[in-house]
């Protein structure tokens, strides 16, 4: 009997479906609500390269992924491809490490929230390939494991909106998960939140005085010039990054 692979419709441009069915895969494509990759009733694969990491990190979607992978699979999985040192060879620029050490160390920073907060296992490879490689082992163990029911399971995926909004509280000092759903609970809307006074904020329980000056002084403090200009040329480097990827999509589409 052969072994089966849901595959996000999206996926079709990676190369990795076309590796699976060189291993004897049946690859079934679908528009899936959460991953990419599923391969088992209980085991799903959210798959990405280095650079999707960064970029997912930046515009909030990495967290609301693996909060959809807890919430609908017993066994979720993230793969990392690539290395984080290939980072390096991408960025466009001369004499401003900075920016370099800067990315590296955001996405540690999100592969530890991710095995820490959301306990989801991380798993890595070098390429495509590796990759193709692991979903055939990782299908292969639960296909043995006699593992029954349907791939596919009905999904009614959570308010989105709701959870940027935690995760934009979570980025301030001190505030975790707990207190940032107090901070909506108390205060209906990050906007609320950002605006209060340090008096408004102790009172929300757990919080107190010396956390809630913390915050005001980092919503209060002005930039430095020469602050604004690094995230300027920062901003710059990272839409260069983007069009590269964009192309790169253009370059497979037509292939």
């Amino acid at each position: 009997m052969a072994i089966r692979i849901v595959a996000d419709e999206r996926e079709k441009n990676s190369r990795v479906p076309d590796l699976l069915k060189l291993n004897g895969v049946f690859v079934d494509y679908k528009q899936l609500a959460v991953g990419d990759y599923i391969v088992s009733p209980e085991t799903v694969i959210e798959r990405k390269t280095i650079y999707d990491l960064i970029n997912s990190v930046y515009d909030g979607r990495i967290f609301i992924q693996c909060s959809d992978l807890i919430n609908y699979y017993t066994k979720p999985l993230i793969i990392i491809e690539g290395n984080l040192t290939d980072l390096d060879t991408r960025e466009h620029f001369q004499n401003d490490s900075k920016l370099i050490i800067d990315k590296i160390r955001v996405a540690y920073e999100t592969l530890i929230k991710v095995a820490l907060d959301f306990r989801i296992p991380i798993l890595y490879t070098d390429s495509v390939f590796y990759t193709a490689e692991l979903l055939v082992l990782l299908a292969s163990n639960q296909f043995k494991s006699k593992n029954d029911g349907p791939l596919l399971k009905k999904i009614k995926k959570s308010n989105p909106f709701l959870l940027q909004q935690l995760y934009v509280l979570t980025s301030l000092p001190g505030i975790g998960s707990k207190l940032a759903t107090r901070l909506l609970d108390k205060f209906h809307s990050p906007t609320n939140v950002l605006n209060a006074s340090i008096a408004e904020l102790a009172r929300v329980p757990g919080l107190g005085n010396m956390r809630a000056e913390k915050i005001r002084k980092i919503l209060d403090t002005p930039v430095p010039k020469e602050v604004s200009i690094y995230t300027q040329k920062k901003l710059m480097i990272d839409n260069t990054d983007e069009n590269i990827d964009n192309d790169d999509a253009r370059e497979n589409d037509m292939t």
